[in-house]
């Protein structure tokens, strides 16, 4: 295997001191440009690549910031995640890309890495899985900022930046129930989590609003995979009495209750009108196209990072949590238009 070039063999190629190199390939004023030159084209023709991670952790300090999400497959989540890669990118920072796959265990261990790897600060949005604590509270207490998105966990002094799930949640039912649903379900998933929390009050709020009586048989908890959607639906046709609509928390188990549901002979928008969350790219193209609440990511990533970049370079350990609430938009498509 080859060795990789360091600073001793660009010095030794152009008969100077290592320490000289490393000046000019730190940009030392004490190195004149001339010879910074010569430096750098050595060692570009050497092949040197700087060792950043040594480097950060001499000075005790990185550039680096570290996204954990339950899935990059989502279409949310990689949206918010090319959000951040943009703002921390203007701003001279590296993003570090990780995956909990909606598992604690993974997300303990990777809050474990980047903390060993010292990450300027992280952005995370929790699996379903996390109603421990535990090593969050240790991040805060290791003094590494970190700040909430999407999906969080109520801890004091920790900022997050969230959408107004209620107001999306009563959306979408208010939407179904506008359209002459009566008997609506609701596919929801872990209640330790807030956002699927939020999105089943807003659900209460419009059948309340509109005199709808809520039915608890009606609100099917789940992973919200698309196994779980056909299993909902099943669930919901077995009911002594006919279901007329549904809103799920995601569109990926709503999409997973539109097959099952037209392989059961049921019509969509016309028996089942159906309402997604999240407005995944193939809500638009299944058929009928789904409609669904959609979700600023985008906005989301920039503003997250935007404000742990702010907590990362405040001089004074005291700080006060902000929570930013965003405004969610239903787009109305042919699975509900009737």
């Amino acid at each position: 295997m080859k060795n990789k070039t360091t600073i001793h063999d660009i010095a030794k190629a152009l008969s100077i001191d290592a320490s000289t190199v490393s000046r000019a390939l730190n940009n030392s004023p004490r190195v004149n440009q001339k010879t910074k030159d010569r430096i750098l084209a050595k060692a570009n023709e050497l092949g040197y690549q700087r060792n950043l991670l040594a480097s950060n952790l001499r000075k005790n300090e990185t550039n680096t910031i570290g996204v954990i999400v339950p899935r990059i497959s989502r279409h949310f989540f990689s949206s918010v995640i090319s959000g951040i890669e943009e703002a921390a990118y203007d701003a001279g920072y590296n993003v570090i890309i990780c995956q909990s796959l909606e598992q604690l265990k993974r997300e303990r261990d990777i809050v474990g890495t980047l903390l060993a790897n010292r990450v300027a600060g992280v952005l995370l949005s929790v699996s379903m899985e996390t109603n421990d604590y535990d090593h969050l509270l240790n991040m805060k207490n290791n003094g590494t900022p970190f700040l909430f998105f999407d999906r969080h966990c109520d801890i004091e002094g920790i900022s997050s930046v969230l959408i107004d799930d209620v107001q999306g949640g009563f959306d979408a039912t208010e939407h179904l129930i506008l359209k002459g649903c009566k008997s609506i379900g609701h596919f929801s998933g872990p209640q330790e989590l807030s956002i699927y929390k939020n999105r089943l009050a807003g659900y209460i709020k419009a059948l309340e609003k509109y005199k709808i009586p809520y039915r608890p048989e009606l609100v099917i908890r789940s992973s919200l995979m698309e196994i779980d959607g056909a299993e909902g639906a099943k669930t919901l046709l077995s009911l002594p009495y006919k279901i007329d609509g549904l809103f799920s928390a995601n569109d990926i188990a709503a999409i997973g209750a539109m097959k099952y549901l037209k392989n059961e002979g049921i019509r969509i928008p016309y028996d089942i009108a159906i309402v997604g969350f999240s407005n995944e790219p193939i809500s638009e193209v299944i058929d009928p196209s789904l409609t669904t609440i959609d979700q600023p990511g985008f906005q989301i990533g920039q503003i997250s990072t935007k404000l742990l970049l702010e907590e990362i370079n405040k001089s004074s350990n005291s700080k006060k949590a902000k929570k930013t609430i965003l405004k969610s938009s239903l787009i109305e498509r042919d699975s509900s238009r009737k």
